[in-house]
């Protein structure tokens, strides 16, 4: 009997045992701040010193982007300066001392500066010209000097200098009359690549001699160009190129004989691809539906190496120190910030420099993307990222957003985004889509939005709120749309143009009338003023009349959804008239509109201050607007 009993009672146990279960993520989950959000450190670059014991990064760690070291040894990052007002971007050591360059702007202006820091701290702008853009492009072969373009000749024209790492003096390399795009130097400074954009896809790429002046184009057919890396010595030259093809692969050009061959091609673009210092490996990049794929081969085999494994992330970013026995590299993902690694390639030991997630939050609590497609209005396939909410489920639908990216060529990628994550945590089902003309996905769909922005790329993104209110764990009756630049351009169309698709539209820093902002790109951007005119339209031109169809600011009186307008007043590309005046025209409507503007940003937030400001303004406008609850009745008092 007592047996019996203990088998009984033993049976009991396990069964309250199996009833017992696991707290799901929701169930334990937290909900965080924007504040918490934002103190994700993001740490770029790392450029290793000469004797490689430390890296040069930047981080926004003060709260805007400043300058650091960190050893390679592991250890604590020292802060190299204390900016508190314009962005400090590192651009690398210098090849045989401890000087440091990097470049400013002024505020988001996008009119940099480059700076040497001298190994006793102090700083000098070395191309002090007011009013011009200087962009650093390469260090000599003898590591004496360095290539960079300004426009201080003429604010249309980046002209290519070269300057000397003793005296710091520059000369001119190359006058670029012609409106070209500067490329790679080849290592015994003979030749510069140069191209010529044909529209927003195309381009036609070009070998100049420095000493003979002969300009040899390289492509054979109207396509899409780009100038990669000249070999170690210098007898090739390697490019991209679409020709004959839907994604873009890499060709060799050699010189001696004008021979041709193509050297990778894989089933997506080859974004870029370079040679180690000493050539002796060759470091490839891979758009693989939406995130970065990297190959490293050895030259002398042919064959990729091994890169180091990181549990559950994936390497986003390599580079190498000058004797090509140490890279550093940056591994991440759409659920977790990129943290930086050094490795060292003899020992095949790795050790990670960074802990960039803020202690404040649980990894387990931020959302992994998955890569979705739906089919559009026409049976277009359009690709999308799709982040849902852990607290998403049939019982427990949610809001829901339609993110659009910039561009209008640009690409949602698989890259961690507080912002999105914030959104996510609290409760907010993220849609990014890729809408026809968007990069990554072959040129014809690239060019399947030339001259009909706002009409079929839009449908698109309504298509993508329907697949959403499909989904069981979204509330189809509260679907917003969201986006940067461009895609502050598409949720103003939204609003405008399907007033009753979206419940509410977020508006950062978008195009509300194309004929102002095509007529007033910034001077830099005129070797490419063409091309665009040629996907958007001329201005100047008929096309006015389509322009001024498509721009929300003259339709304001069809927009009845709430709306929220972010805006930067340095911003060279959208102007702030842009948001000033679509705010005032919706207003006029009396639908809600808020306005949140910085002084001190430019073309999109990065500092920590702004960007809490900004993305906590954001979701108290959601929570008001998108997440009440629709089905009760608003009573005659609170109207």
């Amino acid at each position: 009997m007592k047996k019996i009993l203990a088998i009984a009672l033993v049976t009991s146990i396990w069964a309250c045992k199996e009833e017992k279960k696991e707290p799901t993520i929701a169930e334990t989950m937290k909900t965080y701040t924007i504040g918490q959000m934002m103190d994700n450190e993001s740490v770029a670059g790392g450029s290793f010193s000469p004797d490689k014991s430390k890296l040069l990064v930047s981080s926004n760690r003060s709260g805007i982007y400043n300058m650091y070291t960190i050893p390679t040894a592991g250890g604590e990052m020292t802060p190299i300066t204390q900016s508190d007002s314009s962005s400090v971007f590192s651009i690398s050591y210098f090849p045989k001392d401890e000087r440091m360059l990097f470049r400013m702007d002024n505020n988001g202006d996008e009119i940099y500066h480059i700076f040497v820091r001298d190994t006793d701290g102090s700083h000098k702008d070395l191309t002090p010209e007011e009013g011009a853009r200087s962009l650093f492009y390469q260090w000599s072969e003898d590591k004496s000097a360095f290539f960079y373009g300004s426009n201080k000749r003429d604010k249309r024209f980046m002209d290519l200098y070269k300057m000397d790492l003793e005296s710091l003096t520059s000369e001119l390399v190359y006058q670029n009359d012609d409106g070209y795009d500067v490329g790679v130097v080849s290592p015994d400074e003979k030749y510069v690549a140069l191209s010529k954009s044909i529209n927003t896809n195309d381009s036609d790429l070009f070998l100049h001699n420095l000493e003979s002046k002969e300009l040899i184009k390289i492509n054979k057919n109207q396509s899409g160009n780009s100038s990669q890396d000249f070999s170690p010595d210098g007898s090739a030259f390697y490019y991209t190129t679409d020709d004959g093809s839907e994604f873009s692969y890499l060709m060799k050009y050699t010189l001696a004989d004008a021979s041709y061959k193509k050297t990778l091609e894989r089933d997506w673009d080859i974004l870029g691809s370079y040679f180690t210092d000493n050539g002796t490996y060759q470091v490839t990049y891979i758009n693989e539906d939406a995130k970065n794929t990297i190959e490293v081969m050895e030259v002398a085999t042919g064959e990729n190496i091994d890169l180091p494994t990181i549990e559950n992330m994936e390497i986003t970013n390599v580079s190498f120190s000058d004797d090509e026995s140490m890279m550093r590299f940056y591994a991440g993902g759409s659920h977790t910030p990129s943290n930086l690694f050094v490795y060292n390639l003899e020992t095949k030991e790795q050790k990670k420099l960074t802990d960039v997630l803020n202690p404040e939050i649980q990894g387990q609590d931020l959302v992994k993307a998955e890569v979705i497609r739906y089919k559009s209005f026409d049976g277009v396939e359009i690709p999308a990222i799709y982040y849902t909410p852990h607290q998403a489920t049939k019982e427990n639908p949610v809001p829901a957003l339609v993110w659009v990216h910039g561009g209008p060529g640009g690409q949602s990628r698989q890259n961690f985004s507080s912002f999105i994550q914030y959104l996510v945590n609290h409760g907010y089902a993220v849609l990014a889509v890729n809408n026809r003309g968007s990069s990554g996905y072959g040129k014809t769909f690239y060019q399947m939005d030339d001259l009909n922005h706002g009409d079929k790329d839009l449908k698109d993104c309504v298509e993508g709120k329907n697949w959403l209110a499909q989904q069981p764990e979204i509330d189809g009756e509260k679907i917003g749309i969201i986006g940067g630049s461009y895609g502050g351009y598409m949720t103003m169309a939204a609003l405008t143009y399907t007033p009753e698709e979206f419940d509410v539209g977020v508006n950062l820093f978008g195009v509300t009338n194309w004929m102002r902002t095509l007529k007033s790109i910034p001077p830099w951007w005129e070797s490419f003023k063409d091309a665009l005119y040629k996907e958007l339209g001329d201005p100047y031109s008929a096309d006015s009349v389509r322009l001024k169809e498509i721009s929300p600011l003259f339709h304001t009186d069809k927009v009845t959804k709430p709306l929220i307008v972010l805006q930067g007043s340095q911003d060279p590309r959208v102007l702030q008239a842009e948001s000033d005046e679509i705010v005032a025209g919706v207003r006029k409507n009396g639908v809600p509109v808020e306005y949140v503007l910085f002084e001190d940003e430019g073309h999109g937030f990065v500092k920590k201050e702004n960007q809490i400001t900004a993305y906590s303004k954001i979701l108290e406008f959601l929570d008001e607007y998108l997440k009440e609850d629709k089905s009760t009745p608003i009573k005659e008092e609170d109207k």
